[in-house]
C-alpha cells in the first residue's frame, strides 16, 4: 500500500472554491419562485452548475492535491462523467425546491439527493486514476455516504429554512464544509496501490498547473454568474429576500384545499409595505398589470406591490374568476363597471377607480364578452 499525504494549499484551495461555488448557487436561487417560469429555469439552470461545477471542482483539486510516491494522472472521460453527475443531482434537487411546494420533506428529499450525489461523484472520479488503483474500506464508504446525506439535508434545511441573507451566507459555510468534510471522510477510508510501470510519462500539464487553471475558471464563472443573475441586496420595489418564505406558502395554497374543519381555503393574495408582507382577500382586487417580474394590484384607488408575477397570478386566480385580459393585466370581472368597444380592442374602467383603464386585446375580447354576458 502506498503512503499519501495532501498539499495544504490545494486543500485551502478545495475549501474556498466550494464556499464559492455554495455562496453563486443558493444566491443565485433567492426570490427564483416569484419569477416566471422561463427565467426560473434559467436560474435554476445556472444554479445547478454552479452548485454541481462547485462540488466536482472542490473534489478535482483536492485530488491534484493528493500526493502520491509514484507517477499518476488522470482520465478525462470519467472526469468529465463525474462531473456531469455532480451538476445532474444538483440540478434535481434544485428542481424539486423551486418547482415543487417547498415543505420540510421536500427540502430534506432535495438535501439527500445532493448528498446521494456528492459521494457518487468522488468514487467516480477516483475510479479514474491511472497507474495507480484505489482501494476503499466498508467503513470509509459508509461513512462518507452517511455523513454526506446528513451534512447535506442539514445545509439545505439552513438555507431554504427562511430564505434570508443570513441563512444563504449560514447554508453556505455548511454546504463548503460538507463538501470538504465528506471528501476528505471518503479519502481517509482509502488506499493506494501501484498498478503501472514506474518511468512512463506523464500528462502534458502537471498536477499543480491543472489545479490553478480548475480554481481559476470555477470562480470565473462563480463570479460570471453573480455578476448576471442576481441581485444580494435588492433595490427598493424588489422583494426582499427576507420575505420569500411568507410568500412561498402562498403559493403551495394555489388550488384551494381543505383546511382542519373540511372547508375549502381561499387563495389570499401578498402584497409588501414598508418592508412587511400583508394578504388582502382577491375579491377586492379589480385588476393586477405586470411590472417586470412582478405585479401592482389595483385596489380601489390604491395601488400595491406583489411579487408573484403576472403568470403566477394568473395560474392562482383563474380559478377564482380572473381573466387575463392582455399581456400585462389581469381582470377581475366582478369589478368591472364600464365596458368600451375599440374597433378589435376594448377597455374596461372599475368601480372605485374610474380612471383606470385595463385594456383588453382582440384575442382575449370574445372571452371578456361572454364573461360579462355581451
Amino acid at each position: 500500500m502506498l503512503d499519501y499525504s495532501h498539499d495544504w494549499r490545494l486543500i485551502l484551495a478545495s475549501l474556498a472554491i466550494s464556499l464559492m461555488a455554495g455562496f453563486t448557487g443558493l444566491s443565485l436561487t433567492q426570490g427564483a419562485n416569484q419569477l416566471e417560469v422561463t427565467r426560473r429555469k434559467a436560474v435554476v439552470s445556472m444554479s445547478a452548475v454552479a452548485l454541481g461545477g462547485g462540488i466536482w471542482s472542490m473534489h478535482f483539486v483536492a485530488m491534484l492535491g493528493l500526493q502520491l510516491p509514484i507517477l499518476f494522472y488522470y482520465d478525462a472521460l470519467v472526469t468529465l462523467i463525474s462531473a456531469l453527475v455532480a451538476i445532474l443531482m444538483t440540478g434535481v434537487a434544485l428542481l424539486i425546491l423551486h418547482f415543487r411546494p417547498r415543505t420540510p420533506r421536500s427540502i430534506t428529499l432535495a438535501g439527500a439527493i445532493i448528498g446521494l450525489g456528492i459521494p457518487l461523484m468522488h468514487y467516480i472520479g477516483m475510479s479514474g486514476i491511472e497507474l495507480c488503483r484505489p482501494i476503499y474500506t466498508p467503513m470509509g464508504i459508509s461513512g462518507a455516504w452517511a455523513a454526506s446525506v446528513a451534512l447535506s439535508i442539514v445545509a439545505m434545511r439552513v438555507a431554504y429554512g427562511e430564505r434570508g441573507h443570513r441563512n444563504i451566507l449560514l447554508g453556505t459555510g455548511c454546504f463548503g464544509i460538507a463538501v470538504v468534510v465528506v471528501h476528505f471522510l471518503a479519502m481517509a477510508g482509502t488506499g493506494f496501490e501501484q498498478t503501472g510501470e514506474p518511468g512512463l510519462a506523464g500528462p502534458l500539464i502537471g498536477n499543480e498547473s491543472l489545479a490553478i487553471l480548475v480554481t481559476l475558471s470555477a470562480f470565473v464563472i462563480s463570479a460570471a454568474f453573480l455578476l448576471t443573475g442576481i441581485t444580494f441586496a435588492p433595490a427598493n420595489g424588489q422583494v426582499s429576500a427576507k420575505n420569500e418564505n411568507a410568500v412561498e406558502p402562498v403559493a403551495k395554497a394555489a388550488p384551494p384545499r381543505p383546511d382542519p374543519v373540511g372547508e375549502a381555503v381561499s387563495v389570499r393574495i401578498p402584497h409588501e409595505r414598508d418592508g412587511r408582507t400583508f394578504f388582502i382577500d382577491p375579491t377586492t382586487i379589480g385588476a393586477i398589470r405586470a411590472e417586470g417580474h412582478y405585479t401592482l394590484l389595483h385596489r380601489g384607488n390604491e395601488t400595491l406591490f406583489c411579487p408573484w408575477s403576472i403568470s403566477d397570478a394568473e395560474e392562482r386566480l383563474t380559478p377564482m374568476g380572473f381573466l387575463r385580459v392582455h399581456r400585462s393585466y389581469l381582470l377581475n370581472p366582478a369589478r368591472v363597471a364600464r365596458f368600451e368597444r375599440n374597433k378589435d380592442s376594448g377597455q374596461c374602467f372599475l368601480e372605485e377607480d374610474g380612471k383606470l383603464a385595463v385594456p383588453v386585446s382582440r384575442t382575449r375580447l370574445a372571452e371578456l364578452r361572454q364573461v360579462l354576458g355581451l
